[in-house]
C-alpha cells in the first residue's frame, strides 16, 4: 500500500506518522471509502472517551488535534465528490470577483490552496482553531494565504464547510461570521446537521430543517446553492441581529426537532412489536 503521507513526509512529525499509519492499518488500504474514515474518526473520538452529548472542552480539544484529522485531510484529497465539491466552490468565488476570503475551520487548507491557484491576487485568511503544523508548512509557499486566530476584519465571502455541526453553539458562530462579512458580501455555508459521525453535535441536528429559516431571521438572504455541491449562499442584508426573535426561534425549531425524534421512537417501538 502506497502512503498517502508520502509527499508530505516530510513535514511531519514522527508521533503524527506513527498515528497515521496505526490508523491506515486499520483497513490495509488506500484511498478509503467515505465511511471508513468516518470509521476511524469515530475510533480515535471513543478513544479519547469524548462524548457528544456531555462535552468535555479538554478531550474535544485533544480529539481534533489528533492526526486522524490530517487523515481527513488527505481523505478529501483522495476523494473524487470532496474535490469536486472543493472546486465547484473555489470556482464560483473566483468568477464572482471575490478580493478577500476567510476560509472558517479550513484544516487542511485544500479550499483555500486550489482558489489562491485559480486568482493568486486574492487575499485568504484561514481561521482553524486546531490548525496542524504540517498545514502551516503546506500554505507557507503561498504567500496570500495566512492563518489567523480570530476574526478581526472583514471579508468579501467567508466560506464555512461542515463546520456549524460540530461546534456546541452554531448560531453564535455563525452570527461572528456574519459580523465579519462585509454589507452585502457572502456566506458560503455547507451544513451536515446529522448523525453520521460522532463529532457532529446531536445539539445542532434542530437545524437540518430549519438553518435557512434562522439564517434568514439573521438577515442573511438565501441565494440557491453552488451547483454540483452542498454549499448553499447567502447574502448579508443587516449588521444588527434580534437576539429575541433568533432565541425564540431556536426554541420552537428545537422543539420541533425533538417532538419528531420522540414519535419516531415511539412509531419504531409500536412497528417491532407487530
Amino acid at each position: 500500500m502506497s502512503l498517502p503521507y508520502e509527499k508530505y513526509t516530510h513535514l511531519l512529525s514522527d508521533q503524527e506518522k506513527a498515528q497515521l499509519d496505526r490508523l491506515l492499518d486499520v483497513y490495509g488500504k488506500w484511498p478509503l471509502e467515505l465511511e471508513e474514515i468516518w470509521s476511524l474518526m469515530d475510533k480515535v473520538w471513543n478513544e479519547i472517551g469524548c462524548n457528544n452529548k456531555r462535552l468535555n472542552n479538554e478531550k474535544i480539544q485533544k480529539y481534533y488535534m489528533h492526526p486522524v484529522w490530517l487523515l481527513n485531510g488527505l481523505f478529501i484529497e483522495s476523494h473524487a465528490l470532496s474535490m469536486m465539491h472543493r472546486n465547484n466552490i473555489s470556482d464560483w468565488i473566483v468568477e464572482h470577483n471575490i478580493k478577500s476570503m476567510l476560509d472558517y475551520g479550513g484544516g487542511f487548507c485544500t479550499l483555500s490552496r486550489l482558489t489562491a491557484e485559480k486568482n493568486p491576487d486574492m487575499a485568504i485568511d484561514v481561521l482553524e482553531p486546531f490548525p496542524a503544523g504540517v498545514s502551516r508548512k503546506i500554505i507557507a509557499q503561498y504567500p496570500q494565504i495566512r492563518f489567523v486566530g480570530h476574526l478581526a476584519r472583514t471579508y468579501d465571502c467567508i466560506v464555512a464547510l461542515d463546520v456549524l455541526e460540530h461546534v456546541a453553539d452554531p448560531l453564535q458562530v455563525l452570527a461572528k461570521m456574519i459580523q465579519a462579512t462585509a454589507f452585502n458580501g457572502t456566506l458560503l455555508i455547507g451544513n451536515c446537521f446529522k448523525p453520521v459521525i460522532n463529532c457532529h453535535l446531536p445539539r445542532t441536528f434542530y437545524l437540518n430543517n430549519s438553518f435557512r429559516k434562522i439564517a434568514s431571521a439573521m438577515n442573511l438572504d438565501f441565494k440557491g446553492k453552488i451547483s454540483g455541491c452542498h454549499a448553499e449562499i447567502y447574502q448579508k442584508k443587516k449588521n444588527s441581529q434580534n437576539w429575541l426573535k433568533i432565541k425564540m426561534l431556536e426554541v420552537i425549531y428545537k422543539s420541533q426537532h425533538n417532538f419528531r425524534a420522540a414519535t419516531t421512537k415511539v412509531v419504531d417501538a409500536l412497528m417491532k412489536q407487530r
